[in-house]
């Protein structure tokens, strides 16, 4: 698309500022879902409302990423994780169908771990797996939402996703957050892209 071209101007002294704000804004006037829905996890995961887990961030720095749990931990007869879709809580389902397990994630763009639009922080165990091509995805700071997950999410392979991501890199600028953001509203009222075509969620990355 050639009407989005990249703006180091916006990367480096816009796009912060703007994420504050707009983290801000919406943490202040989700708080009263945010407590519900909290409240809603504590007696579906027995205590346990949030997920904390290590993640790449910007040039693969590593933050704590929060979620809301959406899975239990329930376990098969030698200690493993039951699959995904056997641990996935009615209450869960309903908070991934609507993607309300991303609204911790605001207080990561907060702390400034995260962006509202950028590549999806994914698992520290993919940053051996990626190619070199791959890798400039940690360009910039991971987003909750991004051109990747505006455009399938988890119904498109790991190397499209990808292709996506660096896209973005390639591309960042004020009007294609904005045309992001628009259609992130978009997919989540429709509820599209929440679940691969063989998995609850989405299968692990292996490699190339």
């Amino acid at each position: 698309m050639k009407e989005f071209q990249k703006s180091e101007v916006y990367l480096r002294f816009i796009k912060g500022l703007i994420d504050f704000g707009v983290a801000l804004i919406m943490f202040t006037l989700l708080l009263p879902l945010f407590a519900v829905v909290t409240i809603a996890l504590l007696f579906a995961n027995r205590g346990k409302p949030f997920f904390f887990q290590r993640r790449p961030g910007k040039h693969g720095k590593i933050f704590k990423v929060v979620k809301f749990k959406t899975m239990n931990d329930q376990k098969d007869a030698a200690g493993n994780l039951l699959p995904d879709a056997v641990r996935l809580t009615p209450v869960g389902r309903f908070v991934r169908r609507t993607s309300l397990d991303e609204v911790p994630q605001l207080v990561n763009v907060l702390k400034g771990d995260m962006s509202i639009i950028g590549p999806r922080p994914l698992l520290e165990e993919y940053l051996p797996l990626y190619s070199p091509e791959q890798m400039r995805r940690h360009n910039v700071r991971p987003g909750i939402t991004g051109w990747a997950q505006v455009n399938g999410r988890n119904t498109i392979s790991w190397q499209q996703k990808f292709e996506y991501d660096v896209w973005y890199v390639d591309h960042a600028c004020f009007p294609l957050d904005w045309k992001i953001l628009m259609m992130t509203f978009r997919n989540v009222a429709k509820s599209e892209g929440i679940s691969s075509d063989t998995s609850a969620t989405m299968e692990k990355f292996k490699g190339n």
